[in-house]
C-alpha cells in the first residue's frame, strides 16, 4: 500500500490571510507602513513587550539594519556562532567587519558563552547570539560580558518568536533583535522579518535607515514638513500585503503555538526514553529558557548514522533534513578564519537532523515518523 509523503514543513493558513490582503488592496495602500503594518507593530509592542518594532522584508534585512545602526566599519570585529545561517554573518561582512566565530556548546547548538571573554579584542564591537530552535542562549553571562566590554548585542531571534529568557521575550534583551517570518517558521508571512530596537537612542535612526536613509516616517506623522536624505539606508520595509498576511497569523498565534507544543511534546514523550538510552542526543531546554516548539531535532552518533536515518525515512516517504554547515569551514570564509578548532559546530554540522513539525501534521503521520525512527535504531544497533 502506498503512503502519502510527509514533508519536512508546510505553510499553515490560519483562515483570514486572503481576506486581510484583499482589504489592504481595496484600501488603496499596499506599499509599506499601511494599516496592517501598524496593526502588527502595535501587537509586537503592546502584546509582546517589544520597545520598538519595525517590520522588515526578512530577518536578513533586520540584521543588515542592525549593522548599519551600530555603524559597523571595515576592520571591526563581531562575534558570531559558526553554527548558524549565513545571514547572521553576512550582515556584518557587508559592512567590512571581520567575523570571529564562536563554537557551540555540548548541550545545544547555541554559542558557548564561556568562550566570549577570550575572543574579545580592542576591535570587537558586537556579539550576535543566535537562539537556536527558539531556545535562549545563556543571556545572563553574555550580557554581563557585553557590559564589561561596552559591546552591543544583536539577538538573532529568527526562530524565537514567543520564546523567553527568565520571563523576558527573546529579542528584548540585547541592543537590537531580529525575527523571521519565513514560511518555515512558527508564524509566517512567506518572507518577512522584524527588527526590535531596545535602545531608545537608536529608534529615530532605525526609522531613517529603514526608509532609504530619509525621515519619511516622521513626515507622514506630521513631525516635519518635508522629508530628506539624512544618512545611508535602504528600502527595508515590506509591502502591506505581507503585513496583512502576517496579521492573520498573529491573531491566531496562541492556537498555532498550542498545536506546535502538542506535536513537539508527542515526539519527546515517545522518543526521549529509547533514544537517550542509546546516547542519541535530543533537545535540551535550560532552566532559564522556554521552548517555543519551533523545532524537534536529534543528534545522531555519527555522520554515517544520520545519513542512514535520513535514507531510511525517505524510503518511507518521510523527509528529514539536516541543518547548517559550519560557517568557519565555508568556501567563502575559511580563508579568513583564524584556524581555531570549533569541534561542536562541526559536530552539529555532521550529526544534527530535524524532524517534520508543522501545524497540520496529523498525529497518525507523526506516529509513522516515530515508528520509523524507532524501527531504524532497532536495526542499526544490531548491524
Amino acid at each position: 500500500m502506498s503512503v502519502s509523503p510527509i514533508p519536512f514543513s508546510k505553510p499553515y493558513l490560519s483562515g483570514r490571510e486572503f481576506q486581510y490582503m484583499e482589504q489592504a488592496v481595496r484600501s488603496g495602500k499596499i506599499s509599506g507602513d499601511g494599516l496592517f503594518t501598524r496593526k502588527c507593530h502595535a501587537f509586537f509592542e503592546q502584546e509582546l513587550g517589544f520597545q520598538k518594532a519595525l517590520l522588515t522584508s526578512s530577518a536578513t534585512d533586520a540584521l543588515e539594519m542592525a549593522a548599519l545602526l551600530l555603524d559597523i566599519q571595515p576592520g571591526d570585529e563581531v562575534l558570531v556562532p559558526s553554527y548558524t545561517f549565513v545571514s547572521t554573518a553576512n550582515a556584518f561582512v557587508l559592512r567590512g567587519a571581520r567575523i570571529v566565530f564562536v563554537d557551540s556548546t555540548p548541550e545545544n547548538p547555541n554559542l558557548d558563552v564561556a568562550q566570549l571573554e577570550t575572543l574579545i579584542t580592542p576591535r570587537t564591537r558586537a556579539i550576535v547570539p543566535v537562539h537556536y530552535a527558539g531556545i535562549a542562549c545563556d543571556m545572563d553571562v553574555l550580557l554581563a560580558v557585553a557590559a564589561r566590554h561596552n559591546l552591543a548585542v544583536v539577538e538573532d531571534a529568527a526562530q524565537a518568536i514567543d520564546s523567553f529568557h527568565r520571563g523576558r521575550p527573546l529579542g528584548t534583551l540585547g541592543t537590537l533583535g531580529a525575527f523571521s517570518f519565513h514560511e518555515a517558521k512558527n508564524i509566517i508571512a512567506g518572507e518577512g522579518g522584524l527588527l526590535t530596537v531596545n535602545d531608545p537612542q537608536l529608534v529615530r535612526r532605525a526609522e531613517i535607515i529603514r526608509e532609504k536613509g530619509t525621515d519619511r516616517a516622521a513626515f507622514f506623522r506630521g513631525e516635519v514638513d518635508k522629508y530628506t536624505w539624512l544618512e545611508p539606508g535602504s528600502s527595508f520595509l515590506p509591502s502591506d500585503l505581507t503585513a496583512a498576511f502576517l496579521w492573520a497569523q498573529l491573531e491566531s498565534m496562541t492556537r498555532i503555538q498550542q498545536r506546535r507544543h502538542v506535536l513537539w511534546q508527542r515526539y519527546d514523550d515517545v522518543l526521549r526514553g529509547p533514544l537517550a538510552a542509546r546516547q542519541v542526543g535530543l533537545p535540551v531546554i535550560p532552566g532559564y529558557a522556554t521552548n517555543n516548539a519551533h523545532m524537534y531535532y536529534l543528534t545522531c552518533r555519527s555522520l554515517a548514522e544520520r545519513t542512514a536515518l535520513i535514507e531510511h525515512l525517505a524510503r518511507q516517504q518521510v523527509l528529514l533534513v539536516f541543518h547548517y554547515l559550519s560557517l568557519h569551514r565555508s568556501p567563502y570564509y575559511a580563508p579568513y578564519h583564524d584556524d581555531r578548532a570549533l569541534p561542536w559546530a562541526d559536530y552539529y554540522t555532521d550529526h544534527l537532523v530535524r524532524l517534520p513539525l508543522y501545524y497540520e501534521l496529523a498525529e497518525a503521520d507523526q506516529d509513522r515518523i516515530i515508528d520509523a525512527i524507532l524501527e531504524f535504531y532497532a536495526v542499526w544497533d544490531k548491524s
